[in-house]
């Protein structure tokens, strides 16, 4: 019995105690210090490296003025924004596309549509299959093949 209401002042000392240490802290108006804001709107990117040697990671990309993608034919028909509209759709749709979903372009009157299947390595290199259908004027135009991922970053047609 003297351990059980021993047990009971020492709990009864501890909530008190805390009660007291819990208005203290409510009733202190303690200034918390405001964050500071970098202004620099573009911060320089660090160099990536690749974690086996000191050799850079190439950033993908899809070089402008060759169009193997396109179905030759209908390459001389196609103003340069036309041009630029389907490089962009076949470039994002070979490196970031779903396999089966359509990437759609339409510049000045010209509409494509780009599909990719999965990655597959070939040679150590990601490729991907693609079909690119360019519309002009009521006019289809169909060019399919391989695409893969050099190991400068830029893509080029294989098949």
């Amino acid at each position: 019995m003297k351990m059980l209401r021993a047990i009971a002042l020492v709990s009864l000392a501890l909530v008190v105690a805390g009660c007291t240490r819990t208005a203290n802290f409510q009733n202190s108006q303690t200034v918390m210090p405001q964050p500071t804001v970098l202004t620099n709107p573009l911060p320089q990117q660090p160099s990536v490296t690749a974690p086996s040697d000191s050799t850079p990671i190439q950033q993908a990309r899809l070089d402008p003025g060759s169009y193997e993608y396109i179905d030759s034919s209908i390459l001389g028909q196609l103003t340069p924004a036309q041009r630029s509209a389907a490089n962009d759709a076949q470039f994002y749709a070979l490196q970031f596309g779903r396999p089966g979903a359509p990437r759609t372009w339409s510049a000045g009157g010209a509409t494509g549509q780009v599909s990719v299947g999965p990655y597959v390595r070939v040679n150590n290199l990601d490729c991907r299959e693609f079909s690119h259908r360019v519309t002009v004027s009521g006019q289809t135009y169909t060019r399919s093949g391989q695409a893969c991922r050099e190991v400068d970053g830029a893509w080029g047609v294989t098949a």
